[in-house]
Parts: structure tokens; sequence; C-alpha cells
């Protein structure tokens, strides 16, 4: 019995049995003839072909994809190796640079990229003050001066070798020597005579005559006082919040500094319900435009215009519940007026025909602000209810959109005011000399 149970084991191994019958050589082949006839794989084999296959094609499909991510990292952190600051938190949502309210969006991130990347100033020696450090002492409307002196000297913008500088940054404050000094003549003597010495300890003003030079002052007195010292107002860079063509002010040379009264105050007034009023102005009556509106609107009920202070308790809270504030030319162009309705979310109405508008060659500010000639001031009313709807939703849309612009921080956020000043002065870098 064991015998014949082997014999049954060995002819259901044989290989005629396993394979179909089709599969089998012919007679005269399997007696030794030749022939071209190879066994065909059995379903076994076939599918764990097609398994490998499966798997071949899927760890070729992982393989990609890792690449992919790979290369599209390496792009990423190439783009970005040669970065000044790093950005973190709510700097990410700073970062962003898209919409209407910009003249070229793509144009302004191209050159503000390569600001980052190359920009390089040299800051000369401060002038002795004989007080306390330029930070503590500045405070208010005025606090644009010191927060920039503050960042700059923080920022891996400056450069110890003049040799590899772009400018040259005069570090003199204006409303520091105010402080010191009370009249524009002696004022003045003190800028000449700072200013005469760095030209005789160092050789980069009298190459250019101060045409790769620029100062910062955010106080008429300061403008008034630099007047006096020759070249210095003609051939340098003016970062200036007076920025008036009645006070001397070139566009294509000097640049427009926001004043701003809260340097580090978050942005606020994004909602849109509960600005019930149609307008508002509160201020004094010191000019001629000033004392049209108040004459004209001071008794509207849609409009809220009133000839006191705008900082008088209670009335801050306006700034969030109307839809337009009005910003009228003063006895001085430097009005913080303007940045303020920018920061409660107040699309800003501009009544002063000779004012240059900060950042105007990088800002379409017809996009989030209403511009009105100052001969319009008695159609105010008409100009700003046509603007109501889809059209105020717009503007204050795109307004939120600006608002990092005009952002002083303790540490600079990218795009905010300081680097937007340093991206105006990089584009003014090429030297003009006036002689």
């Amino acid at each position: 019995m064991d015998i014949t149970m082997s014999r049954k084991r060995a002819e259901i191994s044989s290989p005629s049995d396993v394979l179909p019958q089709q599969n089998q050589p012919p007679a005269a082949e399997r007696r030794g003839g030749r022939s071209n006839w190879f066994p065909l794989p059995s379903t076994a084999a076939i599918a764990h072909f097609h398994r490998r296959r499966f798997l071949s094609f899927r760890s070729a499909f992982l393989c990609l994809i890792t690449f992919a991510v790979a290369a599209a990292f390496i792009l990423y952190s190439s783009r970005f190796a040669n970065s000044r600051f790093a950005w973190f938190g709510e700097a990410v949502q700073s970062g962003n640079v898209s919409g209407e309210a910009y003249h070229s969006p793509e144009v302004f991130k191209l050159d503000y990229a390569e600001m980052e990347r190359e920009f390089k100033v040299y800051m000369y020696p401060e002038y002795d003050y004989g007080g306390p450090p330029i930070q503590s002492t500045i405070s208010g409307k005025y606090a644009s001066e010191a927060y920039f002196f503050k960042n700059i000297k923080e920022s891996a913008f400056l450069t110890k070798d003049p040799e590899q500088a772009h400018l040259f940054f005069i570090p003199i404050s204006c409303h520091r020597l105010h402080r010191k000094v009370s009249s524009y003549d002696e004022m003045g003597s003190i800028v000449q005579e700072y200013v005469k010495g760095l030209a005789q300890r160092y050789p980069y003003w009298n190459r250019t005559l101060g045409a790769d030079h620029f100062f910062l002052t955010c106080h008429e007195i300061g403008v008034g006082a630099t007047k006096k010292v020759r070249f210095l107002a003609k051939n340098a860079i003016r970062v200036v919040c007076s920025a008036s063509y009645g006070t001397d002010f070139i566009p294509h040379k000097d640049v427009s500094l926001p004043l701003v009264i809260q340097p580090f105050s978050k942005p606020a007034g994004h909602e849109m319900h509960g600005r019930s009023i149609l307008g508002y102005w509160a201020g004094y009556r010191n000019s001629k435009t000033r004392n049209k509106l108040v004459k004209r609107w001071g008794k509207d009920k849609e409009l809220d215009i009133q000839n006191s202070t705008a900082y008088a308790s209670g009335r801050m809270e306006k700034f969030y519940r109307s839809k337009f504030c009005i910003c009228p030319v003063g006895s001085s162009v430097n009005s913080n007026r303007i940045t303020m309705a920018i920061h409660y979310g107040c699309v800003p109405v501009i009544l002063a025909d000779h004012f240059h508008l900060p950042f105007s060659n990088v800002l379409d500010w017809s996009k989030f602000s209403v511009v009105v000639k100052e001969r319009d001031i008695f159609n105010l009313k008409k100009i700003l209810k046509a603007r109501v709807g889809t059209s105020y939703r717009i503007l204050h849309s795109n307004l939120l959109e600006v608002q990092k612009h005009f952002q002083w921080n303790a540490v600079p956020l990218k795009f905010d005011t300081f680097h937007m000043i340093l991206h105006q002065l990089w584009l003014r870098r090429n030297v003009v000399k006036y002689v």
C-alpha cells in the first residue's frame, strides 16, 4: 500500500499534471526533437510578476513625490536664504502683498526683495546732544523720527565698511535739537557745524556733495533748519513728515515719512458694522481749509465736524464709528490724521492739495482713500455719499491691506513703516547731484 501511495504522489507531482494541456510540448518534441517552444508561466507566477511590477511603480511614484517635495523645499530655502530677518507669527500675515491697493505688486515685491538682500547703509557717529538716549526723549506724533533711529541701529542694513554702503545716514535729530535751542538760526548753525565736521573727517560727503547721503526729520523746524546748510537740502535725500511742495519737497529725491502717534499699537478697526457716521473730523481751525470745513458742515447731521481737539475723552471712539475720516490741511502739513484714520480702519479723506502722500510710487491711494480738492469742500457730503455701499466696502478692504505699511514695531517686521522707508531710499540710491 505504501508503494502505491508513493506512486500516486509522484504522478500528481509531475509537470504534466500541474500545467494545462495547451502548455505541453508536442509529442515529437517530447521525444527529443528541436523546438522553439517555451513553457507558459503559471497563474501564480503571473500574479507574482504583476504584484512586483505594481510595487515597483508605487516605489517609483513615492520616490518622485519625495523628490518633488525636496526640490520645492530647496527652491524655497534658496529663495529666502539671504533674508535679513526671520519672520514668525504675526509677521507671516504681514508679508502678503497683493490686490489693487498697489500700482504693481509684483514689481514692488521684486524691488523689495532686492533691497533686503543688497541694501547697505553707513551711519556716521551721532551728534552729542548732551542728554539721555534719543528713544527715551521723543514720544507723541513725532515718535517716527526716534523709532527710525532705533530700528536702523538694530538692523542688519547697517555696515561698518563705508565702501560697501549704498547710502550714508546723517544721524542728527532736529527734534532733539529743538529741545535744546529754540530758533531756526541757532539750530541751523549746529546742523551746519555737524555736517561740516563730517565733511572734514570723511571723504564721502565731498565726492558727491551729499547726493548719496540722507537725513530724517519729522518736525517742520528741522526742515527749516536744514535749509541753511548748503547742499544738505538740495542734494541729500530728505526723509520728512512735512512732505509739502511748499517746503521745497522734491518727489523723486525726497521721501515722505508717515507721522504716527502710536508706534507700537496694533492696527484696529477691521469691522465695518457700527460705522454710522458718514464723515468725522475734530481739530483746530488753523487754516483756510479747516475754516471752510467747519463753516459749511459744522452743523450737519450726517457729517460730524467739530472745532475741538480730536484727542479729547470720548472722541477717539469716533474713529471706530465713522466711515470716512476727513484729513484737512492745517497750519502745517505734518498732521498725523491720515495715519490715525488708516490705523483705526476709517477711510481717509485727503483735503490737502500740495501734500505728497507717503509711498505713493508703490501704493495707489485712490483705492483706499478719497482725495478731494480743497476747492470742492462744499461738495464734500455729496462726494462721500457717492462712495457708500459697494464702493466703500472695496475702499475699506484695501485700507486693511495697507495698514501694515503704516505701523512701527519694536522689532521691525516685513513691509512695516521702517522697511517701507528703506525701500524708498533703496529706489533713490542712484546719485543725482544738483550743483
